[in-house]
């Protein structure tokens, strides 16, 4: 198994507030336990032969999204796209399999991170690659592999004509309250606590509206919410127990706007998780300071472990998500990661 990076944010309002601004100096972290990095797959230029596009026909820009993939196919001396849409119960994984079974070797996900990780769920460990257009509120995984969201059609030429990078593949096994067992990829983050409660009470009518902050609006009243015992366990190391408000398994490292987990790479064969456990606003705030100011220092809300895998345990049950879908409560989850796992077209 690859390794991937686990982050974890225990508690202190008191120590937060008697350390004052202490997390203002930006001390390097220690890295000398942290295992050796997996060798990125290097970039190459695999040229198109035959592409499907798979949109999802709610967003506002679908139209445009398909003209502009028609156009670069066009311009590219390539067969027209097969238009493949999502639905309801269909968020990509259905699409993408007809894609491979037609024989698609590029295939694009139009849409939100849900409608991108669906597809990637089935192209991972295939030879056909992943282009991206991001349509949706977040557009995370267009964030962090530096994919344009103002401009439709570099979007789609990247998508379509971009060099070919391997970037990893997180994987999150739950064990659901009604005794099922699942298995989610994930693309950026995923997470079980209140993260996961986030997602799941953000108010989509007000998400329609202003996009993204409408994230905010639901954290905000998440914040005055309790700890909850889990326990867990990194690679072969033993168990621990942590009171937490969530516990985040990181791909990569942004989100809209900061760097939740500056050292995270796409393609390192490393997982960050982090365990957020702040008992006050004090401990909030400490937090996000350090996450908006990228301090590097270690704080007692804080803290980062560099793992192979993780095991965890809830004494009751929480909620997860994955790539910002909830995906229901567990007692009892796994994470780990496939390095370079999936074949993506980027800049």
């Amino acid at each position: 198994m690859h390794t991937k990076r686990v982050v974890i944010i225990s508690s202190a309002a008191a120590a937060a507030i008697a350390a004052g601004v202490s997390w203002f100096s930006v001390r390097k972290l220690s890295l000398a336990n942290r295992p050796a990095t997996v060798e990125p797959l290097h970039a190459d230029q695999s040229d198109a032969t035959k592409v499907a596009l798979i949109i999802n026909p709610s967003k506002s820009m679908a139209d445009e999204a398909i003209q502009a993939v028609r156009r670069v196919c066009s311009e590219a001396g390539l067969e027209p796209p097969l238009i493949l849409e999502t639905t309801p119960d269909d968020p990509g994984q259905d699409a993408a399999q007809k894609a491979l079974d037609a024989g698609c070797d590029t295939i694009v996900a139009a849409g939100g991170d849900g409608t991108i990780r669906a597809a990637a769920e089935v192209i991972e460990h295939s030879e056909a690659t992943l282009g991206i257009l991001p349509l949706g509120t977040g557009n995370l995984l267009a964030r962090n592999v530096d994919i344009p969201l103002d401009d439709l059609h570099t979007c789609a030429l990247i998508a379509v004509r971009g060099k070919v990078r391997g970037i990893d593949v997180g994987h999150m096994k739950l064990n659901l309250l009604n005794g099922e067992v699942t298995d989610h990829a994930f693309l950026v983050i995923a997470g079980v606590g209140t993260d996961a409660d986030l997602f799941d009470e953000t108010d989509e009518k007000l998400k329609a509206k202003v996009g993204w902050l409408a994230y905010s609006e639901a954290g905000l009243r998440q914040l005055p919410g309790r700890r909850k015992r889990v326990s867990f366990k990194m690679s072969d190391e033993g168990w621990q127990t942590r009171k937490v408000r969530s516990v985040l398994f990181a791909n990569c490292g942004k989100l809209q706007g900061i760097e939740l987990v500056p050292d995270a790479q796409i393609d390192d064969g490393v997982l960050d998780a982090v365990v957020l456990s702040p008992r006050s606003m004090a401990g909030w705030t400490w937090i996000m300071l350090k996450t908006v100011f990228r301090a590097r220092n270690k704080i007692p809300v804080m803290s980062i472990y560099p793992t192979t895998a993780v095991s965890l345990r809830c004494a009751e049950p929480m909620n997860t998500q994955i790539d910002g879908d909830p995906t229901g409560e567990v007692n009892e989850l796994e994470v780990w990661v496939n390095h370079s796992a999936l074949r993506l077209r980027a800049r």
